[in-house]
């Protein structure tokens, strides 16, 4: 599902960095907690301590899962490519693509990610989706 040697790159791009806000804030909660509750007596420090560590854990598991995850964009298909002890990817050809969609909200509209649909792949928090959808289209024409 790779780039083929004869194929040419013509986008190679990490989703969009607001794909990290829910779990860094899941994880700077549970440090918070973890912090007030390590300044308590002897149990509920213990728990604080592990809190901290989980904080730590679900903030660099969020961060290596987007660093890991790509959207790469050939001569010849787009897809995405995702996990790191098993790498996965999910593509569609060119050829096949019959219609090239943009999901945006206000949100992504003001700082720039949004959904692409081409075909049968949904390409999520995508950073500069209206470009993708450009070349996209011009690439699949």
């Amino acid at each position: 599902m790779l780039a083929e040697p004869e194929e040419r790159i013509f986008l190679d791009a990490r989703r969009h960095g607001i794909v990290l806000l829910r779990p860094l804030s899941r994880a700077l909660a549970a440090t918070v907690v973890g912090g007030a509750l390590l300044a308590l007596a002897w149990p509920l420090a213990v728990a604080g301590a592990a809190l901290m560590a989980l904080g730590a854990l679900l903030s660099v598991r969020a961060v290596w899962r987007w660093e890991r995850t790509r959207v790469v964009v050939t001569s010849e298909k787009v897809f995405v490519v995702y996990g790191t002890w098993r790498r996965r990817a999910k593509a569609v050809r060119l050829g096949a693509i019959d219609a090239v969609e943009l999901d945006q909200s206000l949100p992504g509209q003001l700082l720039g990610y949004g959904t692409v649909v081409v075909g049968s792949l949904a390409l999520e928090n995508v950073s500069a989706p209206k470009q993708l959808c450009r070349l996209v289209e011009r690439l699949a024409s």
